[in-house]
């Protein structure tokens, strides 16, 4: 059996001060709001961890851009964070576009609660599940 087939695919939408995290199956690619992390000196270490406890076999991290396509300072300094994050994880890490995905998540947040108040770790998470979905969307084949 192809082990890349199995486990489960985790994204991450990484903010200044959070990170949302989302999940799905392999077998089931419907992704879901898993948690949010706060930016700690830990914050690669428990990344790891989820990694290690949910059997990621692959991280998907959205890709911030500017509104034409441009690279950013937001940009930069996600690659950044990625490339530390690989000396903890040995796993496939995948880019994804995350061109509105926090407005989205704002957007469906609000009208959820009619207007009313929401955690903005709620909306990290939740683009972070936006994030999933675009990249299971866009590449079938690698999942099944």
């Amino acid at each position: 059996m192809d082990k890349t087939k199995e486990g489960t695919l985790l994204a991450l939408d990484v903010g200044a001060k959070r990170i949302g995290v989302a999940l799905a199956g392999r077998d089931v690619p419907i992704a879901k709001p898993l948690t949010t992390l706060e930016h700690t000196d830990t914050i690669f270490a428990d990344i790891a961890g989820l990694v290690e406890d949910s059997h990621a076999t692959m991280l998907v991290v959205g890709f911030p851009r500017g509104l034409e396509g441009q690279t950013t300072e937001q940009t930069k300094t996600i690659e950044t964070f990625v490339e530390e994050l690989k000396s903890y994880v040995d796993i496939r890490i995948e880019w994804q576009d995350e061109t509105l995905t926090s407005v989205k998540a704002e957007a469906e947040l609000a009208a959820r609660h009619k207007g009313g108040m929401y955690n903005k770790s709620d909306v990290d998470a939740l683009a972070a599940t936006y994030i999933l979905e675009d990249y299971i969307t866009e590449h079938p084949g690698e999942l099944s």
